[in-house]
């Protein structure tokens, strides 16, 4: 007998099954058999106010699934998720909380899309954030039609309207442009994105794909990071970018690393805190494969800044250093200055050829990019502290920077 068959017994019948043989690769039915029904539970014990384990547990699964691009305004705004108190039965909604009242991650967004717009050209798409109610838009260098070209702005409620440059800045790949013939626009609140800490919540806002309107959330990953983009491929190239455009590449410092969903077309839109105020300006993306991948932003403190010198003059000021760095190969990460030009403030300081810089402003240096994206975020005429080696001395200089010529 094959050993995988029901054996039969010597009084007849077959054991595993009961009295019935069954077909062939059957089951015995359900309704042969009687369950009985258990007595109903007690009732449960009244539940004390606050949190229960439960409750807890769903608000922790929802701090990873819903933090983007969002930090909080002053150390008192906490950006954690909390249930909301609902009048009907069901789980809670997980929520932003700032400081003053509570805001669900649906109010954040209401309140902010109206302040994102869509924006085409002949060759370049992207994202924009208003800043005034006349059409001035905030956006990225990279996102504005080259030589001046004619763009096109879709607003939340579907309207559109011409749009010309009133500034570029290639060096923070940031612009200006303005909407022309609108009025009363919604206004983004900016924020205060030094206040920014890692885990904090965030909502990124734009159009991906050419998807207006969209929203995606995570949390900050990481601050201060320096990024170049477009000088090489799968490099953290602009999301607006065609994949085959050559570029000189551009050093952004002081960036904000989120892993909120970024992709092509989210470029110029907003990275908001859980209070709906703007922290950042959505920029590059950092992928081994076409779409996704690690996020970043240019502050909102930088964005203001340049924004309002681009409107005011049409152009940037930027600080100048004068050294020109690599990165270091020894033991002590750093930037290497290989050279020190003749009458700049890092030579009116003191820095030599040689030396080893390690920090700048209290910030640690990793390599020759740190220094160059760190120098863009200071203005002319700003003291600044800088911490270098020499001859394995640590040592530090104060470096009061000049307009770059």
């Amino acid at each position: 007998m094959d050993a995988n068959e029901p054996r039969e017994q010597s009084t007849g019948g077959w054991s595993q099954f009961g009295a019935t043989p069954p077909s062939a690769g059957g089951f015995p039915r359900r309704d042969t058999i009687r369950m009985e029904q258990p007595p109903p539970p007690p009732p449960a014990p009244p539940k004390k106010p606050g949190f229960s384990a439960g409750r807890k547990a769903i608000a922790g699964l929802a701090l990873a699934a819903v933090a983007v691009g969002g930090g909080v305004v002053g150390a008192a705004v906490a950006t954690s998720f909390q249930p909301e108190p609902v009048a009907s039965t069901g789980t809670p909604s997980p929520v932003f909380k700032p400081a003053a009242d509570q805001l669900t991650v649906a109010d954040v967004a209401a309140k902010v899309q109206p302040t994102v717009v869509m924006i085409k050209g002949q060759t370049r798409e992207g994202s924009g954030v208003v800043l005034s109610e006349d059409g001035l838009i905030l956006t990225n260098n990279h996102v504005v039609e080259p030589g001046g070209g004619q763009m096109t702005v879709k607003f939340s409620d579907g309207k559109t309207a011409k749009a010309t440059a009133v500034g570029t800045d290639p060096a923070t790949d940031l612009a200006v442009i303005r909407a022309e013939g609108v009025s009363g626009l919604p206004k983004a609140t900016l924020g205060d994105s030094d206040k920014l800490k890692v885990g904090d919540a965030v909502l990124a806002i734009g159009s991906p794909l050419g998807l207006a309107g969209s929203v995606t959330a995570g949390i900050v990953s990481a601050l201060d990071r320096t990024l170049t983009t477009g000088d090489e491929p799968r490099q953290q190239l602009p999301p607006s970018w065609p994949q085959q455009q050559e570029s000189s590449g551009t050093t952004i410092g002081g960036a904000i690393q989120t892993d909120a969903s970024i992709n092509p077309g989210n470029s110029g839109g907003a990275l908001v805190n859980a209070a709906g105020e703007l922290v950042g300006i959505n920029t590059a993306i950092a992928s081994e494969a076409a779409g996704g991948g690690v996020g970043f932003a240019i502050p909102v403190n930088t964005a203001k800044q340049v924004s309002e010198q681009l409107i005011t003059s049409g152009k940037v000021t930027h600080a100048f250093l004068g050294v020109s760095v690599t990165d270091a190969t020894g033991d002590v990460p750093g930037a290497l200055v290989r050279q020190v030009t003749a009458g700049s403030p890092a030579e009116k300081a003191g820095l030599q050829e040689g030396d080893l810089i390690t920090k700048i402003a209290g910030k640690a240096v990793d390599g020759g990019d740190t220094v160059v994206g760190q120098v863009r975020g200071f203005k002319p005429g700003q003291e600044v502290k800088i911490t270098y080696m020499r001859d394995g001395k640590a040592d530090e200089v104060t470096v009061t920077l000049e307009e770059k010529k």
